[in-house]
């Protein structure tokens, strides 16, 4: 049982948790809770560890003979979590690789994020993606760290399975889009038409920019089609995750109805 929160795992851990440097030269990352280790893809786990609490409840015996974690010590394992209240366990995984082919493959819809900051707007979004079948999510490298552990809690495990992928150029990934047959769409005031008018049944692509600022314009230039989200009141724009989530859940409706 690890009992001294200067062991070299235990440092690692929290270098992992709280600098995305050190998770971008490892390319691990943690996650915690139970429902967090049971999701993540097996081949992916690096180690799992457990509070010397956690592993005496008789509940958790089967998670136990599963993962053989690493104990350590309730005050250790305190020290070492992210959360005010710690569920007992964590892992260490290791990051996925998206190929650009794996969001193109079927043609499903695909949110492209530029500068968005909220880690929770974030998970929130990758979350949502998956309930509404999107192929996957493309953003530039001032989005927020994926691997964010607020980013990771927000996608309830969703992390897992919805591709994404880093830009380097989001301009010149948008072009690439196009070539592919993409219809690009920007939420945008210059909006004319309401979201529910358009056409999403074949390739789209969403473009969602950042909380404070909206998309630059350099990059809503190159969206085939503004639109808009109706709105009554004195309210101007939605949460980011929110329009993001009614234009992906309306791009589902349409390809499930076969209707606009």
């Amino acid at each position: 049982m690890i009992t001294s929160a200067a062991n070299q795992q235990i440092r690692q851990i929290r270098a992992l948790i709280s600098r995305s440097k050190v998770r971008n030269e490892e390319k691990q990352f943690v996650v915690e809770g139970r429902k967090m280790v049971e999701e993540a893809p097996e081949e992916r786990l690096v180690r799992v560890y457990c509070s010397e609490a956690f592993s005496l409840e008789e509940k958790n015996h089967d998670i136990l003979e599963k993962y053989h974690p690493e104990i350590v010590a309730d005050s250790v394992f305190k020290g070492m979590s992210d959360t005010q209240t710690p569920q007992g366990i964590l892992a260490v995984v290791r990051q996925n690789s998206c190929q650009w082919s794996d969001l193109i493959r079927e043609k499903r819809p695909v949110l492209i994020l530029e500068s968005i900051q909220d880690p929770g707007n974030l998970g929130t979004m990758i979350r949502t993606g998956e309930g509404a079948g999107i192929a996957g999510i493309i953003m530039n490298r001032m989005t927020v760290d994926v691997y964010n552990p607020k980013t990771i809690r927000s996608t309830m495990g969703s992390v897992y399975r919805v591709p994404f992928y880093v830009s380097d150029c989001l301009e010149q990934d948008i072009q690439r889009l196009r070539q592919e047959g993409y219809r690009i769409f920007a939420a945008h005031l210059k909006g004319r038409n309401s979201y529910a008018k358009e056409n999403y049944k074949e390739a789209s692509a969403f473009l969602i920019g950042n909380e404070g600022n909206g998309l630059s314009d350099e990059i809503a230039a190159l969206a085939d089609t503004y639109i808009r989200i109706p709105m009554e009141g004195r309210v101007e724009s939605l949460n980011a995750a929110i329009a993001a989530s009614l234009l992906m859940y309306e791009a589902q409706r349409q390809r499930l109805t076969g209707t606009e």
